[in-house]
C-alpha cells in the first residue's frame, strides 16, 4: 500500500465555538472531515453525503497499491 501524509494546519469555527486540527495521515483527516460534516448537516444528511462518495467507487476497492 501507499503511505500518504498529510501536513495541514485546519481551523474551523462555527457560531457555537472553534476547533484548530493537524491531521497527519489520511484517517486523521477523515474523523475531521466527518466531525465537521456532522456538526454542519447532522447524523443522517452526513451519512447521505458520504454514501454517494462511496459510490464512486467499487465495493471490494482495495485503495491504491505502490509498485516499484
Amino acid at each position: 500500500m501507499t503511505t500518504v501524509s498529510i501536513d495541514a494546519d485546519i481551523k474551523a469555527k462555527w457560531p457555537q465555538g472553534h476547533s484548530s486540527y493537524s491531521p497527519g495521515s489520511p484517517e486523521e483527516l477523515a474523523i475531521i472531515g466527518i466531525d465537521l460534516l456532522v456538526k454542519e448537516l447532522g447524523t443522517q444528511a452526513a451519512q447521505t453525503f458520504i454514501a454517494q462518495i462511496f459510490e464512486k467507487y467499487p465495493t471490494a476497492y482495495m485503495g491504491l497499491i505502490h509498485s516499484e
